[in-house]
């Protein structure tokens, strides 16, 4: 039954759909992109507020779970999505189409992530997932009128619905075992030895996921999405989606038994050896920053596959670390992107050719890009260090000593690259045509915004123990 106790386990996600309809009423009556801006921030702040109060409700509604994951992955999912607002006013500036519906697109995908994290039947992951899916199609099809901006929006709108045919075909065919679609349900029906046919349909599930969290063989879209794409688009698509996603992913393979199979794990120990080691090997030719980044992406969470392989009660804490560690980081580095390429007069600035000599030009963004490559690269002093450090860690513990060997490999061949970006930044500049961020960035919201990133990005490397003990706690609950 739904009570008012349930539907203050949601009240952050009643929030946020609430402030959608808002600014949809907004865009209606009258158009004004900052007050646009505006409300949709404080709507993300309002549900941040209001997730003390999720996290005490003593009930959940039908159909999902309130626990700590979802209140730890909505707490980020969040926080990346106000990020995101505050980089994107000053972007959409220079859009000579309308500007307030990006905000509006936004505002349903976060609702959509917050109904992922939270998802405990397979009926609310699959409406979760294509809420949050369906505007991100929309979002990096923005800026229509450049070609590369329509053709991301295209293809990412194709390959998902390929990885929504293998998520249903995957659901069905366990559906057709148990006869269950909650996951409790689920892990009883599947309590006995799992037979070839929900074998196969957990490895279609995980095939549709895997699509989304852009694992090798099923990353093809994602560098063409990533340069396509306006910076905002992307930036949301690169954390908020990737987060949620990999949430439901850790819930799955913690409840149903079925994905705690040798051969699963066999398989995924595979993906993930494939995954951190392939897209470190792809970035090394990328001459678009970001291509590097898309493909940077990818071997991140070819890491973080381990905590999938390793489960036990420490794969949340892991998990919850580094995706703290990774947000951080993924925000400040494509925040720099946005600033440079801020307002919107066309493609993004990705060519590394624009970024050379930034030092020179911009000292305090290029501290910034500077700061979350060292903590890409996971260079002590920086968060990269910490959530990569749990990772080697739970692998070790698990002995699965060559995904820790995968990792270290990983690890040298990307350190290679970020120097390369890192070292184009302090070099003299080129005679060649640049971009540049306005002189006012540092002013406004989103230049302060990305500042107080890079910040929390060494503060997290420095004094990581209030991060740890936040995850530590919400691991715990059940």
């Amino acid at each position: 039954m739904l009570t008012l106790n349930s539907l203050l386990a949601v009240l952050p996600l009643i929030i946020v759909a609430t402030t959608a309809v808002v600014v949809m009423l907004g865009i209606a009556w009258q158009r004004h992109h900052g007050v646009t801006a505006l409300v949709s921030a404080a709507g993300l702040v309002l549900a941040l507020l209001a997730l003390p109060m999720a996290y005490g409700a003593p009930e959940s509604p039908p159909l999902m779970q309130v626990d700590g994951l979802a209140i730890m992955a909505s707490t980020l999912v969040l926080l990346s999505a106000l990020v995101t607002v505050a980089l994107s006013h000053h972007y959409l500036t220079g859009y000579l189409g309308p500007r307030e519906e990006f905000y509006l697109l936004l505002l349903c995908a976060v609702t959509g992530a917050l109904g992922l994290v939270a998802s405990d039947h397979l009926a609310t992951l699959f409406i979760s997932l294509e809420l949050l899916s369906m505007p991100l199609y929309g979002m990096l099809a923005y800026s229509f009128r450049a070609e590369r901006s329509l053709e991301a929006g295209i293809k990412y709108l194709i390959l998902s619905a390929a990885a929504t045919a293998f998520l249903l075909f995957g659901m069905a065919l366990i559906y057709a075992r148990t006869g269950r679609l909650d996951l409790a349900g689920l892990a009883a029906g599947l309590a006995a030895s799992p037979d070839s046919w929900t074998l196969a349909g957990a490895a279609l599930m995980l095939a549709g996921l895997g699509f989304k969290l852009s694992v090798i063989p099923f990353h093809l879209w994602t560098p063409d999405v990533y340069q396509g794409g306006p910076a905002p688009a992307t930036i949301f698509l690169a954390t908020v989606s990737k987060l949620a996603v990999f949430a439901v992913l850790i819930r799955l393979v913690l409840t149903a038994p079925i994905f705690e199979s040798e051969w699963l794990l066999t398989l995924i120990s595979l993906l993930a050896l494939i995954t951190m080691l392939g897209g470190n090997l792809l970035a090394l030719f990328q001459s678009n920053l970001k291509r590097l980044l898309g493909y940077s992406s990818i071997a991140h969470f070819g890491y973080l596959l381990v905590a999938v392989v390793a489960g036990g009660s420490l794969a949340v804490e892991t998990t919850g670390v580094y995706l703290v560690t990774y947000l951080a980081t993924t925000l400040a580095a494509f925040g720099v992107v946005t600033q440079v390429s801020s307002p919107f007069s066309g493609e993004d600035a990705a060519g590394l050719h624009h970024y050379r000599g930034l030092f020179w030009r911009r000292p305090w963004l290029a501290a910034v890009m500077t700061v979350s490559f060292l903590s890409l690269a996971g260079i002590p002093l920086t968060a990269g260090f910490i959530g990569k450090f749990y990772v080697i860690a739970l692998g070790v513990a698990d002995s699965r000593w060559w995904l820790v060997g995968g990792i270290v490999a990983g690890s040298a061949i990307g350190i290679f690259y970020y120097l390369r970006v890192m070292v184009t930044l302090y070099m003299p500049e080129p005679g060649m045509r640049r971009r540049d961020a306005t002189n006012d960035w540092g002013n406004r919201v989103g230049g302060l915004t990305l500042l107080a990133t890079a910040v929390v990005i060494l503060l997290l490397g420095i004094y990581p123990a209030p991060m740890i003990d936040w995850v530590v706690g919400l691991s715990a609950v059940p």
